[in-house]
C-alpha cells in the first residue's frame, strides 16, 4: 500500500508530503475501524459463551484506534526522506526530547499505565456496580485508555480519569456476590415495647422483593433486628436485611421505611419526641 502511495505521490515536496500523511492517516484509521467491527463481533459472540472478560475486550477495542494511529505517525516518518532525516537530528537530542514530551504527557501517560493495571487487576469491570462516595455512585459503563465512565442513577456519566480512580478507595458491590447487607435504622420513643418494633420490621421487610428471607422453624422471619444505643429521648434499632439485588437497595430501603413508620401508627408505637432544654 506504502509503495502504490508513493508511486503516485511525490514525496519530495511539501504538498506530495501532506497529501501522503493524509492518505497514511486514512489508512490508518479505516483500518483500526475494520478491526474494531471484527473485535465487536468476537466481543458479542464470546461474552455470550463466557470466555472472556467483557472489560478486557473492550479496553483491546477502546486502544484500537489509538495503536493505529501511533503506528501510522511512524510509517509517515520513517518512508518520507525528508522527515526521516529531520528525525534522526530529533532523535539525536533524545535525552531532551524524552524529558520534554515526559513532562507533557505525564497525565496521558498515568491515565494509560493506571487503565492497564485496572484491566489487569480488576478492582472493577464493566458492568459492577461502584462507589467512591455519596456522589460518585453508579454502574461502570466503559473503561477507556484515558479513563473511567460511571453511569449512575440519574442515567448520566461520571467521567473519572484512570490515574484518579485507580488511587480511590473503590466499594464494589458486586465483584465476587451480588447480595448485600443493607442497614435500616428506627428510631422510636423510649418507652416503646421493643419486641413489637423487632415484629414490625421483621414482618414489613419479609414482604419486599429483592429480599433474602432467613425463615426458622416456626415459620417466623428471623431478619436481624438489634437495639444499637438508648438515648435520653429515643432508642435507635436497626435491622440487617440482606438483599439479592444491590441495584434495588435504596428503593427497598425506602419502601421498607414507608411501611414501618405507618405500622408505628396504626399500633400507637411510642414515637420519639423531641426534647428542648431551656436556658435563662
Amino acid at each position: 500500500m506504502l509503495t502504490f502511495f508513493r508511486s503516485y505521490i511525490d514525496v519530495d515536496t511539501i504538498e506530495g508530503i501532506l497529501w501522503y500523511s493524509l492518505l497514511v492517516l486514512f489508512a490508518s484509521w479505516a483500518l483500526s475501524r475494520v478491526f474494531r467491527f471484527i473485535l465487536i463481533i468476537f466481543l458479542e459472540r464470546k461474552q455470550r459463551q463466557k470466555l472472556y472478560g467483557v472489560t478486557t475486550l473492550k479496553f483491546i477495542k477502546n486502544s484500537i484506534r489509538f495503536s493505529f494511529i501511533i503506528v501510522g505517525v511512524f510509517i509517515i516518518i520513517f518512508s518520507v526522506p525528508k522527515l526521516r532525516q529531520q528525525a534522526g537530528l530529533i532523535f539525536s537530542g533524545a535525552g531532551i526530547l524524552a524529558a520534554i514530551i515526559g513532562f507533557a504527557a505525564q497525565s496521558a501517560i498515568s491515565n494509560l499505565i493506571a487503565g492497564l493495571f485496572i484491566v489487569i487487576f480488576k478492582p472493577f469491570r464493566v458492568g459492577d456496580y461502584i462507589k467512591l462516595d455519596d456522589q460518585r455512585i453508579g454502574i461502570v459503563d466503559d473503561i477507556t485508555l484515558r479513563h473511567t465512565v460511571i453511569n449512575n442513577f440519574e442515567n448520566k456519566r461520571l467521567i473519572i480519569p484512570n490515574s484518579v480512580i485507580s488511587t480511590e478507595s473503590v466499594l464494589n458491590h458486586t465483584i465476587d456476590d451480588s447480595k448485600v447487607l443493607s442497614f435500616n435504622n428506627f428510631y422510636v420513643g423510649v418507652h416503646a415495647d421493643i419486641d413489637q418494633v423487632r415484629k414490625i420490621i421483621q414482618e414489613e421487610a419479609s414482604h419486599l422483593d429483592n429480599v433474602i428471607h432467613h425463615t426458622s422453624e416456626t415459620g417466623i422471619d428471623t431478619t436481624e433486628v438489634r437495639v444499637i444505643e438508648i438515648k435520653e429521648g429515643y432508642i435507635h434499632i436497626r435491622g440487617y436485611i440482606w438483599l439479592s439485588e444491590p441495584f434495588a437497595e435504596f428503593r427497598t430501603k425506602c419502601a421498607l421505611k414507608e411501611a414501618v413508620h405507618k405500622r408505628f401508627q396504626n399500633e400507637n408505637v411510642h414515637l420519639p419526641i423531641p426534647l428542648h432544654k431551656i436556658v435563662d
